[in-house]
């Protein structure tokens, strides 16, 4: 499926998405893996679908906001060092460009990211 057209939609929780392996310098613990796929561009800021099954790995953030569609997660910010969060289905996030964490999937997590 490609980015959406004006005028159109989609179930982003329905949406199927093509799985990769993380690079193994990621994965803390087992073997997840990631999907994403682009619903479209506004002026640059990228909105699209991300999903995580579960298994734990680290991550240097870009500016986003998301909203958690299914599953459930803990992100542990490691630098600059945050208390951790919990997140599942309704949450909202504000990441930073740059924050080190770790997320730790318990529940395939999917979410849609503006970026």
């Amino acid at each position: 499926m490609s980015a959406l057209a004006a005028g159109t939609g989609v179930d982003a929780a329905a949406l199927p998405l093509v799985h990769e392996a993380l690079p193994a310098d990621e994965v803390v613990i087992g073997k997840p893996t990631t999907a994403v796929h682009a619903l479209a561009t506004l002026g640059e800021v990228e909105v699209g679908v991300w999903e995580m099954t579960p298994g734990t790995a680290s991550d240097v953030e870009v500016d986003e906001v998301f909203v958690v569609l299914s599953g459930h997660a803990r992100i542990e910010f490691v630098e600059p060092a945050l208390p951790a969060i919990e997140v599942d289905r309704g949450s909202v996030v504000r990441l930073a460009a740059g924050q080190r964490t770790v997320w730790t999937v318990t529940e395939t997590l999917r979410k849609i990211y503006i970026a």
